[in-house]
């Protein structure tokens, strides 16, 4: 069987990074998309020596045009897109009185309508073949707002009534392209390090945080495992379900809890945020890799995960398990 041919957008970093990583490992080939070049070229190396083919693209994902071009350079480069992961974000740490109305707009170009332009490319190509899976990346936060990152929740929650929509239309039409969300938690991810920030402190993930590798594994799992959603780790299951059962209850605990949970004094450890670069309008130089600066606080691991990606084995056991449970208690 041929190696499969994965695209990747936000490739150079942080869940991007690792998901680059984790696809080579398992023999894909890769198409590596994202804004900076250096990061970029140091995933494609890293891919490449897990003996993965990779190409690289510097495309900001929020220019359409470029998204196709880039597209159709991989598939002139390694062959047809079987899986098209759409990952890139950027975001904007900020009481929604202090946002300014540009900033809104370029979150939600990049990461609401830069998902709709790689749906778009990837669907102009498995369309006609009838083949395919789209991975959308998506958050807990897909289901439920928090405070100081309006722009960006509002961006996530968009892009879930996209999907499901096309989701519809691909029944309708009775094709066999696959598509799948794998909803995230907090993961330590650099982010936090180059994010415009309005806050006081330097922003955080909201704990308990994740390792991106944790997201890595869902999304490659996915890809061949194509459920409508994949919910990763507890926070996220937890997040969704107390939004449905009780949501202005969560509105009242969120307003007490969401500012502080989001902030982390580093004061004494670098420039204020103010001062520092951020990665709304052009990349911050460097290769940042996956990780943030929480490895001290992330955990690498969900027993959540593994049971969803393992839950036919585990409901045989408990089947296994009853049927036992059962005998036992006939012989009794």
């Amino acid at each position: 069987m041929a190696a499969p041919v994965v695209v990747v957008t936000g490739a150079s970093a942080g869940v991007g990074r690792a998901t680059t990583r984790a696809f080579a490992r398992a023999g894909a080939h890769l198409g590596l998309l994202a804004r900076d070049h250096e990061g970029l070229q140091a995933a494609a190396d890293e891919a490449r020596a897990s003996g993965a083919r990779a190409v690289t693209a510097s495309v900001d994902v929020a220019d359409a045009e470029a998204v196709e071009r880039a597209a159709a350079m991989v598939e002139e480069e390694l062959g047809p897109i079987d899986v098209w992961v759409n990952n890139a974000m950027t975001s904007v740490f900020s009481p929604v009185h202090q946002l300014d109305a540009a900033e809104v707009k370029r979150v939600t170009e990049v990461t609401y309508l830069g998902s709709v332009n790689g749906i778009l490319a990837a669907l102009a190509r498995m369309r006609p073949r009838n083949a395919g899976t789209i991975v959308q990346v998506g958050s807990a936060l897909a289901y439920r707002g928090i405070p100081l990152q309006a722009a960006y929740c509002g961006s996530k929650h968009a892009i879930r009534g996209f999907v499901d929509s096309l989701r519809c239309e691909l029944a309708h039409d009775r094709l066999d392209v696959k598509v799948t969300t794998v909803h995230l938690p907090a993961l330590n991810t650099p982010q936090f390090g180059w994010v415009r920030n309005r806050l006081p402190d330097h922003p955080q993930p909201v704990p308990p945080i994740f390792q991106p590798e944790v997201a890595a594994r869902a999304i490659v799992w996915a890809a061949s495992h194509p459920r409508r959603e994949v919910h990763v780790g507890m926070p996220t299951v937890a997040t969704i379900w107390a939004n449905k059962v009780a949501p202005g209850l969560l509105d009242r605990h969120l307003g007490r809890t969401g500012y502080d949970s989001q902030q982390l004094d580093l004061a004494s450890e670098g420039p204020a945020d103010g001062e520092r670069p951020d990665n709304l309008w052009s990349p911050v130089p460097g290769d940042h890799g996956a990780h943030g600066i929480f490895d001290d606080r992330a955990t690498a691991s969900s027993p959540q995960l593994a049971f969803t990606t393992h839950r036919g084995v585990v409901g045989g056991v408990a089947a296994a398990a009853v049927v036992a449970l059962g005998v036992l208690g006939a012989r009794r």
